[in-house]
């Protein structure tokens, strides 16, 4: 059997700098994504043209910056991630070369095999946040997955999480001691009494 061996990894974007090439709708879906997890991301969007959607969509994001020109390979300097999302094939393939020669991670959009990482869907409740995987193969399933997690996972998660947050901060003892005090007082959200 097939398994997904992707680790997923959650990034603090307003501490690193995203590059993504493309002013067309990938590049709006792909910065739409980014802003709604992190409205104070780093991006640079590089493209020939911007959609007026892409515009508006950054024109009050602050460390947004949106430079009209052609990509070239200087473009990665200083980059932590990369998002090739143009409609040109061969582009996408040119940023990511520039990109692996750079040492910056990529994603290539519709494009799994160029993918150093995926950007899932996006389940947020509060301070929950859970990312969902197909491992590229379908992204249809992955939005059914979170409308099912939204529609179950209740409003008031972030009481849950603040109450344990307090728990945790006073329990005493080792690691071992914290997490198997912490696994017998949230039992109780998957006991099936």
């Amino acid at each position: 059997m097939e398994e997904n061996h992707l680790f997923p990894v959650f990034f603090k974007l307003s501490r690193l700098h995203v590059l993504v090439v493309g002013g067309g709708q990938v590049g709006f879906e792909k910065v739409n994504a980014l802003l709604e997890n992190c409205p104070s991301a780093n991006i640079t969007i590089v493209a020939t043209w911007f959609q007026q959607e892409l515009i508006d969509l950054v024109k009050d994001a602050p460390n947004v910056e949106l430079i009209q020109k052609s990509f070239s390979c200087g473009d990665m300097l200083g980059k932590d991630l990369a998002v090739a999302a143009t409609a040109d094939a061969e582009l996408n393939q040119y940023v990511w070369e520039k990109a692996k020669c750079s040492r910056v991670l990529i994603n290539v959009a519709d494009t799994p095999e160029l993918c150093d990482f995926y950007l899932g869907s996006i389940v947020q409740k509060g301070q929950l946040k859970i990312a969902i995987s197909t491992n590229g193969k379908s992204p249809t399933v992955a939005k059914r997955l979170k409308e099912v997690l939204q529609e179950v996972i209740p409003g008031s998660i972030n009481e849950v999480l603040d109450k344990l947050q307090v728990i945790r901060d006073r329990i005493k003892g080792d690691f071992t001691e914290k997490v198997k005090e912490l696994n017998r007082i949230t039992d109780v959200l998957v006991r099936k009494d």
